[in-house]
C-alpha cells in the first residue's frame, strides 16, 4: 500500500536505479483486499532477481491473482513480470507504483513451478527470470481465446487401471517398483534398459511405469534428449493411455502447439507431459512420477543460462513435490552411479542370464585372438572381423555403421610431416566436403588451393580422418548393390525400414530399425576414447550401449563388432557392463576429487574480469566461515599455439575452476550469486560467465 508522498527533493536521481518508478498518493483506488501485488521481473539483471511490490488498482483486483502475466513501470520502461503473491502490506519503504497491466487472466505460473524455478536458480546461480523464461513457454493470445472461450478440450481423459508390466518382469526390483508406484508411494530408482526397439525396448518400460502411476490417480512428467525419442515414447505411449491424456511440449512443434499443450496439462485436461528439456518444468496437477531418458546426452543441458541440467530439475521436483523418479539409460552415468551409492535410488537391472539372453554378441578385433587372424586389424578401419559381419549381417537385415565424423573428411594433414593443416587465414582446421573439392577452412570457409605446410613447407594433403560422407562412399564400393544410407548433421534420420541395407550414422544419430539390426559396426572407437575430456570415456561407452541396444540379440544372429583398443571401456561393452564402468569411473573421480564426487564452477571472461570476481568471492563474509575452496586457474580458455605476448595474454579470454564439495555447495553458490548481483549493481567491473557442473570444462 501507498504509504506516505517521498520527497522529490531527497530522492537523487542515482538512487532511482533498481526501483519502480514512483506515482503521487492521488492515484486510482486500490484493491479492498491484499492491495499490494509482489511482482517478478522478466530481466536477467542479476541484481534485479527479487520480487518487487505494486499497487493494484481497484479494477484489476479481480484478475491480478497469483500466476498472471503483468507489465509495470520500472525505470521509465514497461516490463513484463508475473504476479507471485497478493499481500495486505509492503516492507517498502516508499509510496508504491500502480500495476500498469494485467496481459492475460489465465495464472500461468503456479506456485510449484515458481518454487522449483528459485530452487533450480539457486543450484546454479542464476536468476529466477531466466529459468521462468525455459519453464513458461511464450503466450499465444490465439490460443488463450479459444481457452477462455472454451473452445479447448478441458475434460480429463477416462484412465482404466493398468495391470500390464510384462515388460518390467524380466529386471530385478522391477515388479517391487511398479507395485510401489501403483500404492501411491514415492520410489527413487535407477533402470539399465538393454533394449532400443520393439515390445522390451526402453519406451515400452517407461510407459508401462507412466501408465502405473496415472492408474494411481496421478500425473507424470518425462523428459528425453530429441525428437527422434519423442516419438518413440510417444507411440508407446498411445497403446496404454487415451491420447488425449498426453500432451507434448517442445519447441521443435512450434509456439501455438506448445502453448495449447501447455494449458491443457495446466486445467488437468491431460496428466502426462512429455517432451524436450522444458517439459521438466510442465505444470503436471498432482505430480507422481518424474522420469529422464538418457540423462548423459548433452541435449539434456540447457543453452542459456543458468545452464541448468534436466537431470537436476527433476531430482529438485521430485523432493519439493514428493515425487517418484525414474531415471533411465542403456548405460550409467556418474552421477546417477552415485545416487546408487548413495542409496537415494534403488538399481533396476536385468539378472545375468536375462543379459546373455537379449543383448547381441559383442567382439573387439583389436583381442588377441582376433591379432592372431588378421594382424592388420588393429590399423585398418574396416577390418576384416568388421567386414565379415558387414556381409553376413546384409543377408538377414540392415546394418548399422557408426562413425565419430560427420561431413567427408573433416580433417587434413600434411602428406610429409602429418601435421595438421590450417588455414592461413585464422588457423581453423582445413577439410574437404567431397572427393573433388577443393580444401577449405572449416571455421571461415576459406578455399586453401596453394596450401603448403608451415612446419615441411610440404604442398601435398591427405586425409587424417574420415567423415560419414567418406565412409558411406568406401562401403558402396565394398558392397556392390547394396543400399548405403547416411544418417548425420541436418538430415538426421528416426527409423529405417527392416530391409537390407548399410546405414552410416554418426554418434547419437542411429535410427531405429523396428525389428533390431541384424549387426553393427562401431568405428573410430580411438578417437573417441582419445578427445581431450574428463568423460571422454564415459560418454564413449554411453554412445556404443546406445547404438549396440538397437542390434538384435544374440540367439538371433546379432552381432556387434568395436574397432578399439583393449580398454576399460570396451570390456564394459564386451560384457555388457555398464554399471561396473560407472562405478570404476566414480572410484577414480573419488580419489581424483573431480566431478561429480564434487561440484565445480567455471568462471569465463576477461582477465581483469576473472580476477576481480574471484577476489570479491574469496573475500565474501558468508564463504570465509567455509573450508577454502580448491581453485585453478586462471588459465586461457583458446590456445591456438605460438607465444604471445603479455599485453595479448591479458586480454585474452580466461576460465577459472572451483571445485566444491557437496557440503559447501549451498554456502558456495549463494556467494557467487551474491557476487554477479554486486558486480553488475555497482558496474566495477565486466560481466562473466558463471556456469556450474558444466560437462565441457573440463
Amino acid at each position: 500500500m501507498a504509504g506516505h508522498e517521498a520527497q522529490p527533493s531527497l530522492l537523487q536521481p542515482s538512487l532511482l536505479q533498481g526501483f519502480p518508478d514512483r506515482v503521487p498518493v492521488n492515484g486510482p483506488p486500490l484493491a479492498a483486499v491484499n492491495p499490494v501485488a509482489r511482482v517478478v521481473l522478466e530481466s536477467s539483471v542479476p541484481h534485479l532477481d527479487r520480487p518487487f511490490d505494486y499497487s493494484v488498482p481497484a479494477e484489476l483486483s479481480e484478475t491480478a491473482v497469483p500466476g498472471v502475466r503483468v507489465k509495470v513501470k520500472f525505470n521509465g520502461q514497461e516490463l513484463n513480470g508475473y504476479v507471485v503473491e497478493r499481500r495486505v502490506d509492503s516492507d517498502a519503504a516508499h509510496p508504491l507504483t500502480v500495476l500498469n497491466k494485467v496481459v492475460s487472466p489465465l495464472a500461468v505460473l503456479t506456485p510449484a513451478i515458481s518454487e522449483l524455478a528459485g530452487a533450480v536458480a539457486a543450484r546454479y546461480a542464476g536468476t529466477l527470470s531466466d529459468v521462468l523464461r525455459t519453464a513458461v513457454p511464450p503466450r499465444v493470445a490465439k490460443v488463450e481465446k479459444e481457452f477462455l472461450a472454451g473452445d479447448l478440450d478441458a475434460d480429463a481423459a477416462d484412465l482404466k487401471p493398468f495391470t500390464d508390466a510384462r515388460a518390467w518382469a524380466a529386471y530385478s526390483n522391477g515388479a517391487p517398483y511398479l507395485q510401489h508406484l501403483a500404492s501411491g508411494g514415492s520410489p527413487k530408482a535407477v533402470l539399465t534398459a538393454l533394449q532400443g526397439f520393439g515390445p522390451g525396448g526402453w519406451p515400452a518400460l517407461v510407459a508401462s511405469a507412466v501408465a502405473t502411476v496415472r492408474s494411481s490417480g496421478r500425473g507424470a512428467v518425462v523428459v528425453v534428449p530429441d525428437y527422434r525419442d519423442l516419438e518413440q515414447l510417444e507411440a508407446a505411449l498411445a497403446n496404454v493411455l487415451p491420447s488425449s491424456d498426453v500432451a507434448r511440449l517442445t519447441a521443435d512443434d512450434g509456439q501455438t502447439p506448445r502453448y495449447r499443450n501447455f494449458l491443457r496439462l495446466l486445467t488437468g485436461a491431460a496428466g502426462v507431459a512429455i517432451g524436450t528439456r522444458s517439459a521438466a518444468y510442465a505444470p503436471v496437477r498432482d505430480l507422481g512420477l518424474v522420469v529422464c531418458w538418457d540423462d548423459g546426452d548433452d541435449l539434456h543441458i540447457e543453452q542459456r543460462a543458468p545452464y541448468a541440467h534436466t537431470r537436476e530439475v527433476l531430482l529438485l521436483r521430485a523432493e519439493q513435490e514428493h515425487a517418484a523418479c525414474l531415471m533411465a539409460s542403456h548405460s550409467r552415468s556418474t552421477e546417477l552411479q552415485r545416487l546408487v551409492e548413495m542409496r537415494w535410488a534403488v538399481p533396476i537391472e536385468a539378472p545375468r542370464t536375462h543379459v546373455r539372453s537379449t543383448v547381441p554378441r559383442v567382439l573387439n578385433t583389436a583381442d588377441s585372438f582376433e591379432q592372431e587372424r588378421d594382424p592388420l586389424a588393429r590399423i585398418a578401419r574396416l577390418p576384416g572381423a568388421a567386414w565379415r559381419a558387414a556381409k553376413e549381417g546384409l543377408e538377414r537385415g540392415p546394418v548399422l555403421v557408426q562413425v565419430a565424423r560427420a561431413g567427408y573428411a573433416p580433417s587434413l594433414v600434411c602428406e610429409t610431416c602429418r601435421e595438421l593443416a590450417r588455414c592461413n587465414a585464422c588457423r581453423g582446421p582445413l577439410a574437404v566436403s567431397s572427393s573433388s573439392a577443393m580444401p577449405a577452412c572449416r571455421w571461415c570457409s576459406t578455399p586453401a588451393p596453394q596450401w603448403r605446410c608451415t612446419h615441411c613447407s610440404g604442398t601435398k594433403l591427405r586425409r587424417g580422418a574420415a567423415g560419414v560422407m567418406r565412409t558411406a562412399e568406401e562401403l558402396g564400393r565394398a558392397f556392390p548393390g547394396k543400399a548405403v544410407v547416411t544418417s548425420s548433421g541436418e538430415h538426421i534420420k528416426a527409423t529405417v525400414p527392416d530391409a537390407p541395407a548399410l546405414i552410416v550414422a554418426t554418434v547419437g544419430a542411429e535410427p531405429v530399425a523396428p525389428n533390431g539390426y541384424a549387426a553393427a559396426l562401431l568405428l573410430d572407437g580411438n578417437s573417441l576414447l582419445r578427445r581431450e575430456n574428463l568423460r571422454a570415456g564415459e560418454d564413449t561407452v554411453r554412445r556404443w550401449f546406445n547404438a549396440a541396444s538397437l542390434v538384435k540379440p544374440a540367439s538371433q544372429g546379432g552381432l556387434v563388432v568395436i574397432t578399439a583398443d583393449d580398454t576399460a571401456a570396451t570390456g564394459a561393452l564386451l560384457r555388457w557392463d555398464a554399471s561396473g564402468y560407472a562405478s570404476r569411473e566414480l572410484a577414480l573421480r573419488k580419489e581424483l576429487q573431480l566431478p561429480p564426487a564434487v561440484r565445480v564452477a567455471s568462471v569465463t571472461g576477461a582477465r581483469a574480469d576473472v580476477v576481480h570476481f574471484s577476489d570479491a568471492l574469496e573475500a565474501n563474509a558468508e564463504l570465509a566461515s567455509a573450508p577454502k575452496l580448491r581453485k585453478a586457474g586462471p588459465a586461457p580458455v583458446h590456445l591456438f599455439g605460438g607465444a604471445q605476448s603479455s599485453a595479448e595474454e591479458s586480454d585474452s579470454e580466461v576460465r577459472t575452476l572451483y571445485f566444491i564439495p557437496y557440503a559447501d555447495a549451498a554456502t558456495a553458490t549463494r556467494a557467487m550469486r551474491a557476487v554477479k548481483v554486486a558486480n553488475a549493481a555497482k558496474r566495477t567491473s565486466g560481466p562473466v560467465q558463471l556456469r556450474l557442473d558444466g560437462v565441457d570444462v573440463l
